[in-house]
């Protein structure tokens, strides 16, 4: 998929996305890459075979104090790793919008573990 395309698609899954969701990106910065760089990689501890389809950067809210002012939050993602392993254009289009939601969560402060033991894998 050509890279505006998939640009495309995500800003479509982020238009979609619930309202109470929807709230709280205005501050946050959607970004497209096409693969997650090496310094992502070592910043996250991935091994070599580790496959990754998003990334958030920044301060959660839950620990952010009141009135305290921080950058804005980041959510990379990465285009090659979602193609590769879903080639339907549906299924892309399930993952990228689980992806988002999933680096949403990281931004509520919720964990991978966390969100394990809640069945979002």
């Amino acid at each position: 998929m050509q890279p505006t395309a998939f640009e495309q698609l995500v800003l479509d899954v982020i238009e979609n996305l619930p309202a109470q969701f929807a709230r709280y990106l205005t501050n946050v910065d959607i970004l497209v890459e096409p693969h997650c760089t090496a310094q992502h990689r070592a910043e996250l501890e991935l091994e070599p075979d580790d496959i990754v389809y998003g990334y958030y950067e920044g301060v959660p809210i839950t620990e952010r104090a009141a009135g305290e002012l921080v950058p804005p939050d980041v959510i990379i993602i990465f285009q090659d790793s979602l193609e590769a392993d879903f080639p339907d254009p549906a299924e892309l289009r399930a993952e990228v919008r689980r992806t988002v939601l999933h680096e949403l969560a990281h931004m509520f402060g919720i964990s991978d573990d966390r969100l394990e033991e809640l069945g979002a894998y």
